[in-house]
């Protein structure tokens, strides 16, 4: 066989992991360079020759990938692989087009190619968007299962955002474990839940060193999705979760179709606050693609750790930064608590700085509230600032955040921080924990 020059196109997460399992000691393929998006900061650095292996003593680039048809012509590119998620499907064939266009062949990696087999159940928690809901639901999933005596371990889709080869196979059981990792706000919104829940997460970049690992002390790994990407590992059990306030997303981005089309259990999220024509649009295009899922549907209330400190005050209302990003939302559930409570919310935006000011700019959708942005230190300083300035020049009360972490710990702001969470509520017979007690 002749070997292929491979370029991988990805946001530092199914780029590397279809690399490590599909590639790397395949003598099939020769992967030249991987390009990054999405992500802050992950361009211009490589991916390390402790990880790559032998046939990569020099590591692998990362690079822009704006320069993808640069590199194609330049690295001999036979093949694209494109790795990456939450992006439209007509965006995915605008990739191919550009691809077919410079010459290469272009290409997506399945389950069967990438999925590593456990040996012990796995149950996937996945959605069809970012900000469906799914982090609660797979908060929901460990408590029943710990309920009925399991021992479950969570692992989560990469967030590598630091040094590659450092972040290799990560074990969180602590808020020690998340301070040594140097955690961003981003992986500290997908780890901290569950480590307050007295819950042990694995995360980093070989997911088959992570999983010889957590299946030593699992009797049921709980595969905890990023994005609306599918499992790296083997499900025997999966679980789509999907939003009634973006009805048609389900099955018009990519790979939250296959996440839906794969589903054993389909979990419809903020019932109670979408509107009954767009739920019946969501279940009708459930039933057309997925007929033997089971349909759940579910609430995510919203719970404010101190309402005195928030009713009838003017506040900068914090949102997860993600859904506001990746997933295209220009509200969150901070901006619901806030209606639900009287107050006055007050829009950074005019007061942005640096790269906060540049997420406002790119993602436009996002006029009201805060995306919590955290992939690096600036990122940080960036938000603290954004905050100082729009509190002095708006005479601001109190931060509410609904990021799923207790943000005080990350950063100084010179007004209170008030928390709001939610948890998943099963609104409909069977739920999950029935067809979970079956399973």
């Amino acid at each position: 066989m002749t070997e292929k020059r491979l370029l991988i196109l990805g946001a530092a997460g199914r780029d590397f992991h279809n690399f490590l399992v599909a590639c790397r000691d395949n003598p099939y393929y020769r992967v030249v360079a991987f390009t990054a998006t999405q992500i802050p900061d992950i361009a211009g650095r490589k991916f390390p020759a402790s990880l790559a292996g032998p046939r990569y003593p020099d590591g692998i680039p990362i690079e822009e990938e704006s320069e993808m048809e640069r590199l194609i012509r330049d690295r001999k590119v036979d093949e694209v692989v494109f790795a990456y998620s939450d992006v439209t499907h007509e965006y995915v064939m605008h990739m191919a087009s550009r691809v077919h266009a410079a010459g290469a062949s272009f290409k997506l990696m399945g389950p069967n190619e990438t999925a590593l087999k456990a040996r012990v159940p796995v149950v996937s928690v996945c959605a069809v968007r970012t900000g469906c809901g799914k982090s609660q639901t797979a908060r929901y999933i460990v408590r029943v299962l710990r309920e009925r005596g399991r021992r479950v371990v969570a692992v989560r889709h990469p967030m590598p955002y630091g040094d590659l080869a450092a972040q290799a196979v990560q074990r969180f059981a602590s808020y020690a474990d998340m301070e040594r990792h140097k955690c961003t706000i981003e992986e500290r919104e997908e780890y901290e839940p569950h480590i307050e829940a007295g819950a042990v997460i694995y995360a980093g970049v070989d997911y088959a060193g992570i999983l010889a690992e957590a299946q030593k002390e699992a009797d049921v790994i709980l595969w905890d999705g990023g994005n609306n990407d599918f499992s790296f590992y083997q499900p025997d059990f999966e679980v789509a979760v999907v939003d009634p306030l973006r009805p048609g997303h389900e099955v018009s981005y990519h790979p939250g179709e296959t996440v839906l089309r794969r589903a054993h259990a389909v979990v419809i999220n903020k019932i109670k606050q979408a509107k009954p024509a767009d739920i019946d649009t969501v279940v009708a295009n459930i039933t057309r693609v997925n007929p033997k899922a089971t349909i759940i549907r579910a609430a995510s209330p919203i719970g404010v750790a101190d309402l005195a400190a928030v009713k009838g005050k003017r506040a900068i209302v914090v949102e997860d930064g993600p859904t506001l990003t990746h997933g295209g939302m220009a509200i969150g559930a901070g901006w619901v608590a806030a209606q639900e409570h009287g107050v006055t919310v007050v829009s950074p935006r005019p007061y942005a700085v640096g790269s906060i000011k540049a997420t406002y700019e790119k993602y436009g959708q996002t006029e009201k509230v805060l995306p919590a942005m955290g992939y690096s230190e600036h990122q940080l300083q960036d938000l603290m600032e954004t905050v100082r300035r729009t509190v002095a020049a708006e005479k601001v009360d109190v931060l509410l955040s609904a990021t799923p972490i207790d943000l005080g710990k990350v950063i100084k702001v010179p007004v209170p921080i008030v928390r709001a969470t939610y948890e998943l509520e099963e609104l409909s017979k069977p739920g999950l924990a029935d067809l979970l007690a079956r399973f």
